[in-house]
């Protein structure tokens, strides 16, 4: 017995002092270095080719900060071909982290212009470039669209062409690094192969007009809310939907807020915040009326940091409602009801 303790003992000896000249051993940390990029180089993407719909969460914040979150972006996996809902903040860092076939991004929908939907598209727009898109990337959204997409355009002109003086016109070709503005009017139904893609209007005065956009493909759908209230328009547009996600407000915890910041600016917006987003409480009224599937909460107001704010946050909603985190992901095979989440 004490024979086999030694042996054991020298042996976990031998590997510490193994281990220890391995971590300080140039060919032992190239040989590392070399299995582990040729592991990460040969993990599929999180979004493949799909014969249903997938959703990823890139953003679930609102302009509120929090730890792990970006700003509001929502990805759709349709078939072969990637669509974007908005591009806030961090989002396109969540996007990327998370593999998704940017190479085959096909437009991007800006349901209103708050900066906090609007910031990343020059990033996804590089990133989509680099990775091989090979059309320009169509920015569609309300009236408004043109002027946001050309001075982001004018602002990033001189990033673009240095791009192409590193790498050359052949991998970056630079006609494809310029965004294309396509207004689309409110009610429009975009057809594209399979998929259909239809905007519709909501409330988030004084913002106007403020979109939500429906995708139906292959029977089934996946509604996003943008920023709004609960309206009529909103109900109509998630009927019989599989999963929508949507912006929410939890009106204790901003109320709470507005009053430790009482007399303060921030005390202010706290109090606007409340006039144009849909409060948790209304959420069961929704979920009834619509006959929709499963929600799900992003645009968080506040985003919930906490197991506490989490809880409260979670008061009244309907059973079966999820709080989206960034890398969250629903799937929606095609000729099924199912609904399955895949969390982070």
């Amino acid at each position: 017995m004490k024979q086999a303790l030694g042996f054991l003992a020298s042996l976990i000896v031998i590997i510490i002092a193994f281990g220890i000249w391995a971590w300080n051993s140039e060919t032992a940390q190239d040989w590392m270095l070399e299995k582990a990029v040729t592991a990460e180089m040969a993990r599929p993407a999180s979004m493949d080719s799909y014969e249903g719909l997938k959703v990823f969460l890139c953003g679930t914040s609102s302009p509120m900060p929090a730890r792990g979150r970006a700003q509001a972006c929502i990805a759709v996996l349709a078939g072969e071909s990637l669509y974007l809902v908005d591009a806030g903040a961090g989002s396109a860092q969540v996007a990327t982290l998370g593999r998704l076939p940017l190479e085959r991004l096909e437009a991007v929908f800006l349901t209103h212009f708050h900066s906090d939907h609007i910031a990343a598209l020059p990033e996804f727009n590089l990133n989509s470039w680099v990775a091989g898109r090979p059309k320009p990337m169509t920015v569609y959204g309300p009236d408004g669209v043109s002027e946001v997409v050309d001075g982001l355009n004018t602002a990033y002109r001189l990033d673009s062409t240095y791009r192409v003086a590193h790498h050359g016109e052949e991998l970056l070709p630079p006609e494809l690094g310029v965004m294309q503005a396509q207004l689309m009017e409110v009610g429009t139904v975009l057809e594209m192969g399979a998929l259909s893609i239809t905007s519709f209007l909501v409330n988030h005065d004084p913002i106007r007009p403020a979109v939500g956009y429906r995708f139906d493909y292959r029977g089934r759908s996946v509604v996003i809310s943008g920023d709004t209230t609960i309206t009529p328009g909103l109900i109509e547009a998630a009927a019989g939907a599989d999963l929508l996600l949507q912006d929410s407000l939890s009106l204790p915890i901003i109320e709470t807020l507005e009053q430790a910041s009482a007399g303060t600016r921030f005390g202010k917006i706290l109090h606007e915040f409340q006039n144009y987003h849909a409060h948790t409480s209304d959420l069961s009224d929704l979920v009834e009326q619509s006959g929709v599937q499963q929600l799900a909460l992003y645009h968080l107001v506040p985003p919930p940091q906490n197991a506490l704010f989490k809880k409260i946050f979670s008061r009244e909603l309907p059973k079966g409602t999820v709080l989206t985190e960034d890398g969250m992901m629903f799937e929606l095979p095609a000729a099924s009801d199912d609904v399955l989440r895949i969390d982070p």
